[in-house]
């Protein structure tokens, strides 16, 4: 198994968990919780592959994706008395799968041969815009659009990506060290409240 397959799986779990707990939180039915972590899990890759001509897009070609969602979602289900004693670790869950997907996307982007700019773009639309649907889905601004570093956590993480590709770094190592580093970008942002400039007056409507 190839550690982008271990990224993909551990990136599918912990969005698909984020969409269901989401959707929780808005108290949908069991349908709606299970629609909301499908398309957390599968919205960022639905989207990198359509943009480049992949299709059927991945989730269709590989039913591990949807098995992985599935079991995701029943673990929530199941586990939803004690989940509230995990906000915690599911937040640096969720933050290890915003790396995970934004390698695996970058990693799309470089075998379709595209620019090294293109394939960050590329993974930071695989790592966020699952967020972003599940965001709109509940009625909420999403985060990729609030003052979190969020999106630009897997920008970082790109260029990290491709600098040491430059420095002639193995391939595996600079994909573990780039996913590293939009975790610990994001959990750093988090804990020390850093957050990106405003561009509007404090008393502005």
């Amino acid at each position: 198994m190839s550690i982008l397959t271990v990224f993909d799986i551990l990136g599918t779990i912990a969005f698909a968990i984020s969409g269901a707990l989401a959707a929780m939180n808005k108290r949908l039915d069991i349908f709606g919780v299970l629609i909301l972590a499908f398309v957390t899990a599968v919205g960022g890759g639905t989207l990198r592959d359509v943009l480049i001509g992949y299709t059927p897009v991945a989730w269709m070609r590989n039913y591990t994706t949807i098995t992985v969602i599935l079991g995701s979602y029943l673990v929530v289900l199941f586990a939803k008395p004690y989940l509230k004693h995990l906000k915690k670790p599911l937040f640096y869950f969720d933050s290890f799968g915003l790396g995970a997907f934004t390698i695996t996307g970058i990693a799309q982007g470089m075998a379709f041969g595209l620019h090294p700019g293109l394939c960050v773009a590329l993974g930071t639309m695989t790592g966020a815009f699952g967020g972003v649907i599940r965001d709109i889905l509940i009625n909420e601004i999403p985060h990729v659009f609030r003052k979190e570093i969020y999106a630009t956590a897997c920008i970082i993480g790109g260029v990290v990506f491709f600098l040491l590709l430059s420095l002639n770094v193995e391939r595996h190592y600079a994909e573990v060290a780039a996913a590293v580093a939009v975790v610990v970008v994001r959990i750093v942002a988090i804990r020390y409240h850093l957050y990106l400039p405003k561009i509007y007056d404090r008393d502005q409507v």
